[in-house]
């Protein structure tokens, strides 16, 4: 989820850039760099580390003035957050420059080949790939207009992944290429107080609401080019010319930031689905075996495991507690969950035959951190699940997946969550396969599953005006209490969780079969119960002993507020708010369920008239015990 800005136009590029950049800089904050053209020669400056970095770095040495330049936040997946790796990313003879946001899945194969051809690289990141590959295609490509828009669908043709990709050439100093294939790219046109043209580029309309509110958004697999005097040229990756859909911008700088929703909540909500879809790229290998980011442990170490910890605090704990189901149901290993700041002061037991999982969006949470380091200092084996790369967690590990849902601004986590879930499914099933438990046809029968999923989140999504308006109406409750059974029990803990970290309401999240062993005492005459119903298709379903527990909540009084899957008619009479999700796998269940819990908790916040992104007390990174 990096930041992508370009221009083209009369006004200084360094000074639209770096404004764009800053307007973007919560999509990217490992690095940040620019590049523009300017007598004849690609110039380009960038520094890990804040946007601020790079901008003292310009105050010492500045960029020379240029009209056409492309600057870059980057958020890393592939390879850390130095200098070395930031954007842009130039070709070995430094007449093409390249940014990107999203993941090049077959970088690898690419790499090796263009190594095989004694390309020398200067980074560990997929982008420079495919700088190297669009240096090698312009050289083949004939002189005159257009050479790079062709050099740039010719290198699209053969690139796997989710991608935009912007470049800018020495030979061609009046243009700027792009293409997108399920990352977003925005272009941006305007006019000068004279009536000169000019172009703007941007991975979304926040990095040039400053300066136009007429947009034009690419379709899929879509190259545009932008040249001074020819104007903008939209085609398909095989040059077929295409119309881009014409918009134009209602909302202003702040909210432009925050995608036209209220909250950055409410958009890294909406952004679900395709955080899960970024965090299963890549994951299959070409004879079906998953693909970790990092695995410095051998086939016959991950064989030897025979018991399991999985690490973690907050909304994280709460994703590995679905975790134990899905990894004991996949390896037949014992797991357990673990708070991780009690970890090490109870003294668990551990071994070399041990594997810590550890949970981290940030990757520098210290109770996670020292658990992880007082597990290294038993021989036990670490395996880190974290979004941040280049982190602390990660770089002590033994094993790493990263998440890759891009930067979450909202203190209270969502699309983390999900993408935590989904990345601990990863995990199991890669156990699963090295051990031999399950073969690669069968583990690429649930990554399928796995990949229905931002489909099923984006059809809750559509949904979703009923659960705020319910919301506002639970406003004025003082307490409200989740239940579920099996995968449902972890979901009801995030939704109470979230509901007190943004609303700061009484919530509790019950196993739905302890209801009778003292819970139930606190259900009064009206009091909110919302039921995370199982599928009543599921193996050996406690879904009748769940709408039981329904009756009897409503038969004390409780409003109840039931989430189900679509055909489940038994909880209908028994709902006096019904909420549907897709069906969907068992297991998989919580990446749908989860939704209108973060939503609802959302709404009431608001209602209540709290800073939703901001809530008190709390801080996006602990990093401190």
């Amino acid at each position: 989820m990096c930041g992508i800005v370009g221009y083209v136009g009369p006004q200084d590029a360094r000074d639209v850039v770096l404004e764009g950049l800053r307007r973007l800089e919560y999509r990217g904050y490992d690095s940040a760099g620019i590049a523009v053209v300017a007598d004849g020669e690609l110039s380009t400056a960038k520094k890990a580390g804040k946007l601020a970095n790079l901008e003292k770095v310009l105050a010492d040495r500045p960029l020379p003035a240029a009209t056409v330049g492309i600057g870059h936040t980057r958020w890393a997946t592939h390879g850390g957050p130095t200098d070395r790796n930031a954007h842009p990313h130039l070709s070995a003879d430094g007449t093409v420059a390249v940014i990107h946001n999203g993941i090049i899945e077959n970088f690898a194969a690419l790499r090796g080949e263009l190594e095989d051809d004694g390309v020398e690289f200067g980074s560990e990141t997929d982008t420079e790939v495919a700088a190297h590959l669009l240096a090698r295609a312009y050289a083949g490509e004939p002189e005159g207009e257009g050479r790079l828009a062709d050099a740039m669908r010719a290198v699209c043709r053969r690139l796997e992944g989710a991608f935009t990709l912007v470049a800018t050439a020495v030979a061609e100093p009046d243009t700027l290429v792009a293409a997108r294939r399920s990352s977003p790219l925005v272009v941006g046109i305007g006019q000068t107080a004279d009536g000169t043209a000019e172009y703007f580029l941007g991975s979304d309309v926040a990095a040039f609401i400053g300066h136009t509110r007429e947009a034009r958004e690419l379709g899929q697999d879509q190259v545009v080019e932008i040249d001074r005097t020819r104007g903008l040229t939209v085609t398909d990756f095989f040059g077929e010319v295409a119309e881009p859909t014409a918009y134009t911008v209602d909302w202003d700088a702040a909210a432009a930031e925050k995608g036209g929703y209220d909250w950055f909540m409410l958009k890294e909500i909406a952004e679900q689905p395709q955080a899960i879809a970024d965090t299963l790229l890549g994951r299959l290998g070409e004879n079906g075996e998953l693909v970790l980011d990092e695995v410095r442990l051998s086939d016959q170490e991950l064989r030897d495991i025979d018991k399991i910890f999985v690490v973690s605090c907050g909304t994280s704990y709460h994703a590995g507690l679905i975790a134990k189901y899905a990894i004991e149901h996949w390896t037949r290993i014992p797991v357990e969950v673990e708070v991780a700041s009690e970890f090490r002061y109870r003294d668990p037991v551990l071994d070399r035959s041990t594997l810590v999982i550890v949970i981290s969006q940030s990757g520098e949470t210290m109770d996670t951190l020292m658990a992880l380091r007082h597990a290294r200092d038993q021989k036990a084996r670490v395996l880190a699940i974290c979004n941040a790369n280049g982190s602390t967690i990660p770089r002590e590990s033994d094993a790493v997946l990263y998440t890759r849902a891009g930067p979450e601004i909202a203190v209270a986590s969502t699309k983390a969550f999900l993408s935590q879930i989904v990345a601990c499914y990863l995990v199991g099933l890669f156990l699963a396969q090295v051990r031999g438990i399950k073969y690669e046809d069968e583990v690429a029968a649930i990554v399928e599953d796995l990949r229905r999923l931002p489909d099923a989140v984006a059809e809750v999504l559509t949904g979703m005006e009923e659960v705020r308006a319910l919301g506002r109406s639970l406003a004025d409750a003082n307490t409200i209490l989740f239940l579920g059974r099996h995968v449902g029990y972890p979901v009801a803990l995030e939704g109470a969780l979230k509901l007190k970290e943004l609303a700061y309401i009484h919530a509790e999240g019950f196993a739905a079969g302890e209801l009778k062993h003292g819970p139930i005492a606190v259900i009064d005459q009206g009091t909110p119960v919302v039921v995370v119903v199982p599928s009543p298709r599921s193996r050996e379903s406690v879904h009748g002993k769940v709408v039981s527990n329904i009756q009897e909540v409503r038969a004390r009084g409780a409003r109840t507020i039931v989430i189900a899957e679509e055909g489940d008619e038994d909880v209908v009479p028994y709902a006096d708010h019904l909420i549907r999700v897709p069906r969907t796998p068992t297991l998989m269940a919580p990446v749908v369920t989860t939704v209108p819990l973060q939503v609802l908790a959302c709404e009431i916040a608001d209602t209540r008239g709290y800073d939703v992104d901001q809530p008190r007390n709390l801080a996006k990174s602990v990093t401190v015990e």
